[in-house]
């Protein structure tokens, strides 16, 4: 009791932690392949995401039922043992994805079309635009903290 006192209220604080990214590099050989697996420099990407995320803690991933989009969120799940869920965003609740997340670090895998759209529901603001369809680097962080939110783009390459 004394030592409660002595440092203060306890923070009950919950935050939930948000990164979200386009998928790896894909391959562009034929334009009407709505479902190209990663080229090269895509499979690096992957791996290099799977090293920048090592150190986050994260415990859950979500990703698009495509072939880039999974394999860029498949070396971070087979190291960590977590296992895709996979998400359609025609028929998204934010409401109940963010419930069902209290407490996590969360990674999220989409397009550039889908991605930044995402954020913006997390965010309750229209801040981000569309990606550029050759930028695969953006890593977007949203922050929950209560009724807190806050939010950062950062490049990664």
């Amino acid at each position: 009791m004394l030592l409660t006192f002595l440092l203060g209220e306890v923070s009950h604080e919950t935050c939930s932690t948000f990164y979200l990214i386009r998928h790896a590099e894909k391959v562009r050989v034929d334009k009407s392949e709505n479902n190209p697996a990663l080229n090269e420099k895509g499979i690096l990407r992957a791996q290099n995401w799977k090293n920048y995320f090592l150190d986050k803690e994260i415990s859950k991933i979500y990703s698009t039922d495509y072939k880039r989009t999974i394999r860029t969120a498949q070396p971070l799940a087979i190291n960590n043992n977590i296992e895709t869920i996979i998400y359609s965003t025609s028929d998204f609740k934010f409401d109940d994805f963010i419930k069902s997340n209290i407490g996590e670090n969360t990674l999220v895998v989409g397009h550039s079309n889908t991605i930044p759209d995402f954020v913006n529901e997390l965010i309750n603001e229209e801040y981000y635009t569309q990606i550029d369809d050759l930028n695969n680097s953006n890593l977007y962080v949203v922050s929950i903290c209560d009724s807190k939110i806050t939010h950062k783009l950062i490049k990664v390459d």
